[in-house]
């Protein structure tokens, strides 16, 4: 019920078109479910020569009076067969346009859940989504969005048009004559119990696949990711047998639910068996006693039988239902997922262009681990700060904390007097031209990637940017240049050249601040050297922190940090690093004689 009411408040707008598509359904059910009376009517009264009587007809009496033609003609034969076939029609085209609309509800219901998921996604965290696996993730955003569409544009009206169809045949079966309700009646409880005996089966069986279909699409997304991996360390096999396990428990999911539906098959079927027999003797019967005529036993065993699928109708409908309810609870589920890094609700407008920034007595835990601890820094605009530090010291975690990317325990982020937390995420993210340690590329073109913070710039810009990235000669050396066409595996690209693009990405954004967070690491150490030298002579007045396993990287900044454990260890510029002999200087110049020894082989 929470699924549905969660699904109610995205489909409420879509429910006026809805109900009209509904009505123009049951119009043109209502139209076919005349059509058995019809048939009945041509076998008594055009086949052979039936008495006509008052009840003759039923609904179509009218058509054995008056000029429509007399019994056992040709006359009445095609009168029979015109109302035949604008019935037809009628049904035809009705069910024709309800289609097309539930099609076009569907498709904006589709798209406005993809739309809000993938917001949700954009909105989240790190460490929220992080909870989700990317088969999970996957799941929610393609398959789910899909199955929950199904469930309020198909699935709900095909099940009102069930219900619709039982109550109509069960009101032409009485009409027809009382006693055919006693196949109906007596085996109602034996269907219901099925039913219900199925949906709660079904429920468990789809949640088991659900989960299988997840770690399957986790295995595949993997292996699409680490291809190169897995075939440097020839593990090919490793991972067939790996997929192969996925796909064995999904395929067993599957068969459990295939398994299930045959039993529910057989049961009803045979219970549909017994109906027709059933009906087609009580229909002889009534007959032998006057009281019923040949073709309304065609009508009303053509109804029971309708009556009978429609229960077989109504049962697919509950079990699609579980699948796709299942579907709808992980998108609520999805939906209701707040993040841990919150936007301000004060949407402060304050647009830095000099921002001043102040770490007090900063401290964070996550997972109940101490990541860092009484930071204490002071980042005036224009400071080019350097942060180095032993793996796992909290290096890179400082700087998400500038961003919010994670949100400190204690303490406190100031910039220009304003505590970070008063800004909006847009506005305080603006301020930074951000590289991570693991480089993206989008797949697309080069010059598409670097201008991904500014959509209306030219190709000058771009080729400036790529220049002082010491990326344009690379560049220039393919065959489509700047349209070359790249993606997150590289495709033909070092990791050094994508670093370098990536760092043409954060030139062309040139924000306020710089935060570079050991994104040279793959360049060598002239390329590095360049690239920093234009840093410093092309944004002399920007702030710019970087941090880096080279400690050669950050020689020329007004001030070093070196961490240790979350905490400050060591702080000062590099001379006073180096005259203080401790680790920081031990570390440079054991890295020092480590490249020279490099650069004599």
């Amino acid at each position: 019920m929470e699924t549905l009411k969660f699904g109610y408040q995205l489909f409420k707008k879509n429910i006026p078109a809805a109900i009209l598509a509904e009505i123009l359904s049951c119009l043109g059910i209502f139209a076919e479910l005349l059509l058995p009376l019809l048939s009945g009517l041509l076998i008594d009264f055009v086949i052979r020569r039936g008495e006509v009587r008052e009840d003759s007809g039923g609904f179509f009496h009218f058509l054995l009076t008056g000029p429509f033609g007399e019994p056992h003609t040709m006359g009445l034969f095609f009168s029979v067969a015109f109302v035949f076939g604008i019935l037809m029609l009628l049904r035809i085209a009705l069910i024709y346009i309800r289609d097309l609309m539930q099609e076009w509800i569907g498709l904006k219901l589709e798209t406005d859940l993809r739309y809000m998921t993938y917001g949700k996604l954009m909105e989240l965290d790190s460490a929220t989504i992080s909870e989700y696996n990317s088969g999970e993730l996957l799941q929610i955003l393609n398959n789910d969005t899909i199955m929950f569409k199904e469930l309020f544009c198909h699935r709900i009206p095909y099940l009102g048009d069930s219900i619709f169809i039982l109550v109509m045949t069960l009101i032409l079966i009485a009409r027809i004559d009382l006693f055919f309700l006693i196949i109906p009646v007596l085996l109602m409880p034996f269907l219901v119990k099925s039913v219900i005996n199925f949906k709660r089966r079904a429920r468990e069986n789809f949640r088991e696949i659900r989960q299988k279909s997840s770690e399957m699409n986790l295995t595949t997304q993997e292996n699409i990711a680490a291809v190169r991996i897995v075939r440097s360390f020839h593990n090919e096999e490793l991972e067939k047998e790996k997929f192969s396990r996925a796909n064995m428990n999904f395929l067993n999911a599957r068969m459990k639910q295939i398994w299930l539906s045959s039993k529910f098959d057989l049961t009803f079927n045979t219970i549909r068996q017994i109906a027709y027999i059933s009906t087609i003797v009580i229909g002889a019967i009534l007959v032998m006693e006057g009281r019923l005529t040949v073709g309304y036993i065609l009508a009303s065993s053509t109804y029971v039988m309708r009556f009978m699928n429609n229960i077989t109708s109504i049962n697919n409908h509950v079990f699609n239902m579980q699948q796709q309810t299942i579907a709808g609870l992980a998108l609520k589920h999805f939906m209701e997922k707040e993040s841990k890094v919150p936007d301000s609700m004060e949407k402060l407008s304050l647009r830095c262009d000099t921002p001043d920034i102040e770490l007090k007595d900063v401290s964070l835990e996550l997972d109940g681990q101490e990541i860092l601890k009484h930071i204490n820094v002071s980042i005036p605009y224009g400071k080019k700060l350097g942060i180095v530090g032993e793996t796992g010291s909290g290096k890179s975690v400082l700087l998400k904390t500038l961003v919010r990317i994670c949100d400190v325990t204690s303490g406190q982020i100031t910039i220009s007097g304003h505590d970070i937390k008063e800004f909006s995420l847009e506005n305080l993210r603006k301020m930074y031209s951000y590289l991570f340690q693991d480089v993206f590329l989008f797949s697309n073109t080069i010059e598409s990637n670097i201008a991904f913070s500014r959509g209306d710039i030219d190709e000058r810009m771009v080729t400036k940017a790529a220049t002082n990235a010491e990326a344009a000669k690379f560049i220039d050396a393919l065959p489509e240049r700047y349209k070359t066409i790249v993606g997150e595996r590289g495709l033909g690209i070092s990791g050094g050249q994508k670093q370098r693009i990536s760092i043409a990405r954060a030139f062309l954004k040139n924000a306020a601040i710089f935060v570079l967070d050991d994104s040279t690491s793959a360049l060598d150490v002239n390329t590095e050297h360049v690239v920093l030298k234009n840093i410093h002579e092309n944004f002399t007045e920007k702030t710019l922190i970087i941090t880096a396993h080279r400690f050669s990287s950050v020689v020329d900044c007004d001030e070093i940090i070196y961490m240790k454990d979350g905490m400050i260890a060591e702080r000062g510029t590099f001379q006073e690093l180096m005259a203080l002999e401790g680790s920081f200087a031990h570390i440079y110049r054991v890295q020092q004689e480590q490249q020279a020894d490099e650069v004599r082989l």
